[in-house]
């Protein structure tokens, strides 16, 4: 007769060990806080934002991930290994920076439309946990917006529902971002020898649902990553921000 006692012992104390990290904690990371404002600062009137140009216009542009991109949700932690944003041949507008003079913008940030990005090679720290992610446009674009400045500031905007990470294995979960409008991740625009958008700890609305063991009381994750930007229609010219 075989003895499983040991064999059920490992499974119990698994599980019991996935319970409780998943329980541990129900905070996301936060940014953080501001620096206290003085009296003077708190009735002065906020600056108004600097006019932004992005060149060359027309152009059509690749952002690929130079590094692991970087889920944050309390306990959960999900790395991928590759992820992209591809500019189209054709008639399609995305990635693609507007013809001039829509390519500036006097009075603050230029928006461009971009593919839907792909995230692949992902995994999560959690034990016996599989995790894949989708992306879609089903209820609007994605977008990145740029705002010149020193430093220059860049936002993805990611639409309602638009992007979906799954865990199967021991545990189903599935964890939504923007559950129910569009949001925006916070970033900033890298210049110089290499354009690139960075995001660092981004905050992002989540909407978390599945079995018991599910952390569904978490309401916000975070995004890291750095996406290096290359101007597809003339590589020897670099994608810049500018005064506008």
């Amino acid at each position: 007769m075989i003895d499983t006692s040991h064999h059920e012992f490992m499974i119990l104390t698994n599980t019991y060990r996935l319970q409780s990290w998943l329980r541990s904690s129900g905070a996301c990371l936060a940014l953080a806080g501001a620096a206290a404002l003085s009296p003077a600062d708190a009735h002065a009137a906020p600056a108004a934002p600097a006019g932004t140009s992005m060149s060359p216009a027309g152009h059509r542009f690749d952002a690929v991930a130079s590094g692991p991109i970087v889920f944050e949700a309390g306990p959960i932690t999900v790395t991928c290994t590759a992820s992209e944003s591809r500019a189209q041949t054709g008639a399609g507008a995305y990635n693609t920076i507007p013809p001039g003079p829509g390519n500036a913008n006097p009075q603050g940030p230029v928006a461009v439309r971009i593919k839907a990005p792909v995230f692949k090679d992902c995994s999560t720290d959690a034990p016996g946990l599989r995790v894949a992610i989708e992306t879609n446009e089903n209820n609007g674009p994605w977008q990145i917006s740029l705002q010149y400045g020193k430093p220059s500031t860049a936002r993805l905007s990611i639409p309602a529902g638009g992007f979906v990470l799954k865990t199967s294995g021991l545990l189903s979960c599935t964890v939504t971002a923007a559950p129910d409008a569009s949001t925006t991740a916070q970033g900033h625009w890298e210049a110089g020898s290499g354009s690139a958008l960075t995001m660092e700890h981004a905050q992002i609305p989540v909407k978390i649902e599945g079995s018991f063991f599910c952390p569904t009381s978490l309401t916000t994750a975070t995004i890291s990553a750095r996406y290096a930007v290359h101007n597809t229609t003339d590589p020897d010219h670099g994608i810049t921000v500018d005064p506008a």
